[in-house]
């Protein structure tokens, strides 16, 4: 009788632990993605496509114009996974109390520097310059301004305006006027604008004056610590699709160029084929990740506390 009992306990123990697995496996069924429609989105848009195309896809993805959309879902566990800015991932740490873990960087350098004048030629002759720009008490301004510092460049007037237009609009009628731009607007202005020359980029400016391993980053991926805890297979198996759907992006201007315009990221294919290459698209993971992104937050941290939330994150903001 006890041995009957005692099976019959552990019958219903091993009953239990499958009906909670069954349980478990049902609230990832779906793993819930978001992202911005812009570059940080591009790099994803080969796995999307794929996905799309399957009946048995467990991905669920929202496109929004703007953070402000995105970080409501996160902080109320409506998004497991985001891409969103550098400094927004930061920020969005400090907000939910250390509950955001960035496991890649997605986009490094998307600004630009454009002239119509023949003056300025590199980065060096800006001394003296007007240099319009959109984004006043944002990353666009911190970034250029930490550039212009670090090169000992004196003398120059940072304008803004409220639309990258009304910087093409400007640069038109001063001819030394120089814009500081994003792709993929950079492109389309390229191609309306003969005049319009790219004369440096922010990348490559960053590489010369920040020294180290920093990187320029625009954009990463981050994803709710829970289900990073919870579904950490299901994680890793996101970010190797990342991955490979970065390379083929990369290495698939033509057809990639097709997805920008049907996403709606990009109006037209000629403006997709130039600017997609521009757009550094990258899935820098591990530790090489935290060497690239660490230094560059501690840049926006010093130019200003509150671009990443009014402190660095932690150690364990990086999944390493």
């Amino acid at each position: 009788m006890k041995r009957t009992f005692k099976r019959y306990i552990l019958a219903s123990l091993i009953v239990g632990l499958l009906i909670l697995s069954g349980c478990r496996q049902s609230e990832q069924e779906k793993v819930r993605i978001g992202a911005l429609k812009g570059p940080t989105t591009m790099g994803l848009l080969h796995f999307l496509e794929e996905q799309e195309n399957r009946d048995d896809s467990r991905y669920e993805f929202t496109m929004a114009v703007g953070a402000d959309e995105l970080l409501p879902l996160i902080v109320k566990s409506q998004l497991d996974i985001a891409l969103v800015p550098a400094n927004v991932a930061a920020t969005l740490y400090q907000k939910t109390e250390g509950e955001i873990v960035v496991v890649d960087i997605n986009t490094l350098g998307v600004l630009y520097f454009v002239s119509t004048g023949e003056t300025v030629e590199r980065f060096d002759d800006l001394a003296g310059k007007t240099i319009y720009l959109t984004g006043k008490g944002t990353t666009p301004e911190y970034v250029l301004t930490y550039l212009l510092e670090q090169a000992g460049i004196t003398g120059y007037t940072l304008e803004f305006t409220s639309e990258a237009t009304e910087v093409v609009a400007l640069l038109q009628k001063e001819q030394e006027a120089v814009g500081f731009l994003p792709q993929p607007f950079v492109s389309a202005a390229l191609l309306q604008d003969s005049a319009l020359k790219v004369f440096a980029s922010a990348q490559e400016v960053w590489e010369d004056y920040a020294g180290a391993e920093s990187q320029l980053v625009t954009g990463v991926t981050v994803v709710r610590r829970e289900f990073l805890e919870n579904y950490e297979e299901a994680v890793q198996d996101f970010l190797q699709a990342h991955k490979v759907s970065t390379e083929w992006m990369n290495t698939h201007t033509e057809e990639g160029a097709k997805l920008v315009v049907k996403a709606g990221i990009v109006g037209k294919e000629p403006i997709a084929r130039m600017a997609l290459p521009e757009c550094n698209l990258v899935c820098i993971q591990g530790s090489e990740m935290r060497k690239a992104l660490e230094p560059y937050l501690e840049v926006l941290y010093k130019m200003n506390p509150n671009a990443v939330g009014g402190k660095l994150p932690g150690e364990d903001f990086y999944f390493e």
